[in-house]
């Protein structure tokens, strides 16, 4: 005995070993969906050039990021119209005149960000899903639904402040360096919960969303390794369950995405003309807007993209947590078995 405590393991597994997965996860997702969007964005831009002051929001499936267009171009991945014929076309002059890094615009605010917000979030829903099976007992199967919630909870709260400053820092075009300022600005003009704001909408969509994707989640790959009788699940079972249950998540919340993206885009306006931002309307309030000007329909705008971006997304972002988990977990027992087989010898 070496007197030192080890760290807690659940699930085979040792939390900094699930931030690992979670990070590498985040990564990997990042790497993969972020060229899509891009190009999304640039033939998007080239049927209906986005006109100067006016903004548009660009996802990689981890994060939004608020884009201010000046002159006809903006950030990288929005420029003047390329003459693209398709997606494929699309991808090769892109990378023809602009390099290969241009498909990567964005990443860096991402991973400076979103990385560490779901490194939180993954390790805080297995830590809570574990605790609350043992304690739900009968209702053990739901706990995946609250564990979910309540990790959604966590990390929005946490990552609202630093949306909020991003936001101001893109559309203003500041630099690092001048985030201390933007700070200390936002607090001393409207006081702390001004780096909150925003927050109620965001939670609107995303803690259904999460409690609705690891329920279905689970419960779908439950289901897949029976059907396949694998005994355990795959890297492709993870991938199914996560691709679905992500898709039927991001439909039934896509009405709040849409009223959250509505206020992101107005802030952006807001700040890039140095215009100060009073309170705005309630979500119930936007919901009733759309409506009026768009229908019904209009709640469930771009709900094909939301579809395209989120299924993939959500199916790397699982399978590569899994698949870590799933490495650390056996690293994991043969290290216990090592000294087991070397006193037998």
């Amino acid at each position: 005995m070496s007197g030192q405590s080890s760290p807690p393991v659940i699930d085979g597994i040792t939390p900094l070993q699930q931030m690992v997965a979670s990070g590498s996860g985040a990564i990997l997702t990042s790497l993969f969906v972020t060229p899509l969007d891009v190009v999304k964005i640039r033939l998007q831009a080239q049927k209906s050039p986005f006109p100067k002051g006016k903004c548009f929001v660009y996802c990689n499936g981890l994060m939004d990021h608020i884009c201010v267009c000046e002159n006809g171009n903006s950030k990288a991945w929005y420029k003047a119209p390329g003459e693209f014929s398709g997606t494929v076309d699309a991808f090769i002059k892109i990378v023809r005149r602009e390099g290969i890094r241009s498909l990567w615009s964005g990443l860096p605010p991402t991973l400076v960000m979103a990385v560490p917000a779901t490194v939180i979030y993954f390790t805080c829903y297995d830590q809570l899903c574990a605790a609350l099976r043992l304690r739900m007992g009968e209702y053990a199967q739901e706990a995946p639904l609250l564990a979910g919630a309540i990790a959604r909870v966590g990390s929005a709260t946490m990552i609202s402040p630093l949306e909020l400053i991003r936001t101001k820092l893109q559309s203003q075009k500041q630099s690092y360096r001048e985030l201390t300022a933007c700070i200390r600005s936002a607090l001393e003009t409207e006081g702390w919960l001004s780096l909150w704001r925003g927050l109620g909408p965001t939670l609107l969509r995303d803690v259904p969303f999460s409690a609705m994707y690891w329920y279905n989640y689970e419960r779908g790959k439950s289901f897949l390794t029976e059907w396949y009788k694998t005994g355990e699940s795959t890297l492709t079972i993870t991938f199914m369950a996560g691709a679905a249950s992500g898709s039927v998540a991001s439909i039934v919340t896509l009405p709040f995405d849409v009223v959250k993206t509505r206020r992101q885009v107005e802030l952006g306006e807001l700040q890039a003309k140095n215009l100060s931002c009073k309170a705005s309307a309630s979500t119930f309030c936007v919901m009733c807007r759309i409506v009026a000007e768009d229908g019904f329909r209009g709640l469930f705008a771009g709900l094909i993209p939301r579809l395209i971006k989120v299924a993939p997304a959500c199916a790397i972002m699982i399978s590569s947590y899994e698949f870590g988990k799933t490495f650390f977990r056996k690293h994991n027992q043969e290290r216990t078995l090592r000294p087991l087989h070397s006193s037998n010898t």
